[in-house]
């Protein structure tokens, strides 16, 4: 089972997350039921995925009480602003029928830096009230992280792509972050799919006597990151959180780090 990370303000986060994006309706309440049975405390939706009232529903389903699950939820850049953000956080606790986030996360941070700023104060004042009990960002560049920075209060977790074939590109990200303490949030960890078959995957994969998929989630969970893959299939669901028993080599992590200087 995978343990909790310390974020930046205290509170803690698990290791590992099930993402819901296109996910929807009886089938998304569904999965997300399956996930929180085999282990899952950490649930990923946004406002975007038009799912947060199935999420809802499986967390009301669920006899795992409340505050063992990590909700994550997201303000779109249309509701950028610092009314309108605080309006959408509402909208968005209303559809999900909580009490309080446990991370609310900027899902881009687009070209409109003033709203941008004011979108961030809006997610602060969240934080102050306790209604977002983390507040952090997705899809930033390191000149957006230091606009946050620069605001005096630090985001928790930058939720950002990665998996092996963008590792180069995503790396400085990465190494910003840790000297900051921003957790990294992986989502499309397994690529959608693609790239499961490579050579040097599948030769890790019969080496450990593991999946492909599992190798490259372990290859995101030994770069300190938290991955949030995604399935709609309970088998698949089920395999892809079998990967806190097993660590891959140096040699391995290299050769994996290496498959974005040949894709």
């Amino acid at each position: 089972m995978p343990g909790r990370v310390k974020l930046n303000n205290s509170e803690k986060m698990p290791a590992f997350g099930f993402g819901t994006w296109n996910l929807t309706g009886s089938k998304c309440v569904e999965s997300t039921g399956e996930a929180l049975r085999v282990g899952y405390r950490l649930l990923d939706t946004a406002r975007i995925y038009g799912n947060e009232t199935e999420v809802g529903e499986a967390i009301r389903q669920s006899p795992i009480p409340r505050e063992d699950i990590f909700i994550t939820t997201k303000l779109w850049p249309n509701d950028f602003g610092y009314e309108t953000a605080l309006r959408a956080f509402d909208e968005s606790l209303e559809r999900l029928m909580l009490e309080y986030i446990d991370l609310y996360l900027i899902h881009w941070p687009r070209d409109d830096k003033e709203k941008r700023q004011q979108s961030w104060l809006a997610l602060v004042e969240l934080a102050k009230q306790g209604l977002a009990k983390s507040i952090g960002v997705s899809n930033y560049g390191i000149e957006h992280l230091e606009e946050t920075l620069n605001s005096g209060f630090a985001p928790a977790v930058n939720q950002i792509e990665f998996h092996p074939y963008i590792y180069e590109e995503q790396r400085p990200i990465l190494e910003f972050c840790k000297k900051h303490s921003i957790i990294v949030e992986a989502y499309s960890p397994l690529s959608q799919g693609h790239g499961l078959n490579s050579i040097t995957v599948r030769d890790i994969s019969e080496r450990t006597g593991r999946t492909p998929a599992q190798v490259v989630l372990r290859w995101a969970v030994q770069h300190d990151t938290i991955p949030i893959p995604k399935s709609a299939h309970a088998e698949r669901i089920r395999e892809n959180f079998k990967v806190f028993d097993f660590e891959l080599s140096t040699d391995d992590m290299k050769m994996l780090d290496e498959l974005s200087l040949t894709h």
